[in-house]
């Protein structure tokens, strides 16, 4: 019986190079090694094109190919009969080897060398085990498939944004055995996203922004599609190449109201997935390792599958809390405060929030702030409720779209990070209570103010 394409799938992840056979118009056969091979489904693979060479004219003179790939851990062989149909250099899939390519030619040293021109699109038309010996499959790792059910199950059991994102996280360290993860959120103008949850690091950075586009997690919002890549690239590196560039530029004044993204400083192992909900995107779930080849195809199709019911979840939880949003509740007792008054200083240029010097936040979270600190201030408020902040024209949320509880969330976990004397507590469904150690000075400063120099992002 003829092997299925995706039981081998491990044979794909160039770990070894595959050995690639072509013939010209001719006759005259060519062999050469091959850097990367991309399953696309159980009939076609694409092969990356980096070079115009014998292979490349061969092929267009004859779409007919032989490939020979091997196991990484049992160097069992197979043969693949395949055929050219077409190269695709932008998309999903391009994007998707070419940033696997970069992992790949960083391992082998050939960063300045390896560069994806296209993906070569061929239909599988045989597979067959090529005969010799092999060497005992490694232990099985854990069900991926138990893994995938104890999260949905966790998952199913969360009423609240808040828990949801925790409970993820927790189950991907626990039955996935994943332990550096993050959940990033699109933003209302659809340019950039947000760090909203993350585990596994010594900085939350919550709050902590990437365009899309960039790095890994962008590329794979952008695309929305999967990115996996198995070695360390610095090209893939996105938070901390970005800063330190930065920083050796002399551009200070641009880290001020800059969180740093989390991430590991060896990471080898990279995988983004997108957040989706009826045919939207709403985000990215990243996970990463300090260990080579960490996320294979299984690992993908399972966070994939996560990453649906995730999506799914957050959609659901959204809507059932504007739908069972309740009125402000009367004003509870006022908590007495003491001590030198606290400076809120709100900056109308990017909305971003200082306490004292130190930065807190900005954008639609820093605008929620400030209304909700001016209310505070000015009329003595302390209880809000969701229904009231989604429809202040002070916020400027931009639609529908923007999940007004998940800036709620950073805005709660960026206070209790920095160990702010304000704090906001959920009150009821709907509702929440502003409270504060110390008394308020409100500071307006409008475009191009000074700043003051933070202690830490």
């Amino acid at each position: 019986m003829r092997p299925r394409l995706d039981a081998i799938r491990e044979c794909l992840e160039g770990a070894v190079p595959g050995i690639m056979a072509t013939c010209s118009a001719d006759g005259m056969p060519n062999v050469a090694y091959l850097s990367q091979t991309e399953y696309v489904d159980g009939h076609h693979v694409a092969l990356s094109w980096q070079f115009f060479n014998t292979t490349r004219r061969n092929i267009l003179e004859n779409p007919n190919a032989r490939l020979i790939v091997t196991h990484p851990r049992t160097a069992e062989r197979y043969r693949l009969q395949l055929r050219y149909l077409r190269t695709e250099t932008a998309g999903p899939l391009f994007e998707r080897m070419k940033a696997r390519l970069a992992g790949i030619a960083s391992h082998t040293g050939m960063s300045g060398v390896f560069r994806l021109l296209g993906s070569d699109i061929y239909r599988v038309v045989d597979v067959e085990r090529v005969p010799g010996p092999a060497l005992a499959p490694p232990p099985p790792r854990a069900s991926l498939l138990a893994a995938l059910r104890s999260t949905a199950a966790r998952i199913a059991c969360c009423r609240e944004l808040d828990t949801l994102l925790t409970e993820t996280l927790a189950s991907l360290e626990t039955h996935f055995d994943i332990r550096h993860t993050m959940v990033l959120l699109l933003d209302g103008s659809a340019t950039r996203l947000y760090t909203i949850a993350s585990r596994g690091y010594e900085h939350s950075g919550v709050g902590s922004e990437i365009p899309l586009g960039q790095g890994v997690i962008g590329v794979a919002a952008r695309e929305a599609t999967p990115i996996r890549i198995g070695y360390m690239t610095l090209e893939y590196a996105y938070g901390r190449a970005i800063r330190a560039a930065t920083e050796e530029s002399g551009l200070a004044d641009a880290l001020e109201t800059e969180i740093p993204l989390p991430g590991l400083a060896e990471s080898r192992s990279q995988l983004a997935v997108p957040i989706r909900a009826c045919g939207r995107l709403l985000g990215v779930l990243y996970v990463e390792s300090p260990q080579e080849l960490r996320f294979g195809y299984d690992d993908e199709d399972a966070l994939v599958a996560l990453a649906g019911q995730l999506g799914a979840a957050m959609l659901s939880l959204q809507q059932a809390s504007e739908l069972n949003e309740e009125a402000i509740a009367p004003e509870p007792q006022a908590r007495p405060v003491d001590g030198s008054p606290l400076v809120v200083r709100h900056y109308a240029e990017d909305d971003s929030i200082f306490l004292d010097d130190d930065y807190l936040i900005k954008g639609v979270a820093g605008s929620i702030f400030w209304a909700l600190v001016r209310d505070h201030a000015e009329a003595g408020r302390s209880t809000f409720s969701n229904r009231e902040l989604r429809l202040d024209p002070r916020i400027r949320l931009p639609d529908v779209s923007d999940n007004l509880e998940a800036r709620l969330i950073l805005l709660r976990r960026r206070l209790n990070e920095r160990d702010a004397c304000v704090r906001l507590e959920k009150a009821g469904r709907g509702r929440l209570l502003l409270t504060t150690r110390r008394p308020l000075t409100l500071v307006e400063v409008g475009a191009g103010g000074p700043r003051p120099t933070p202690a830490c992002g």
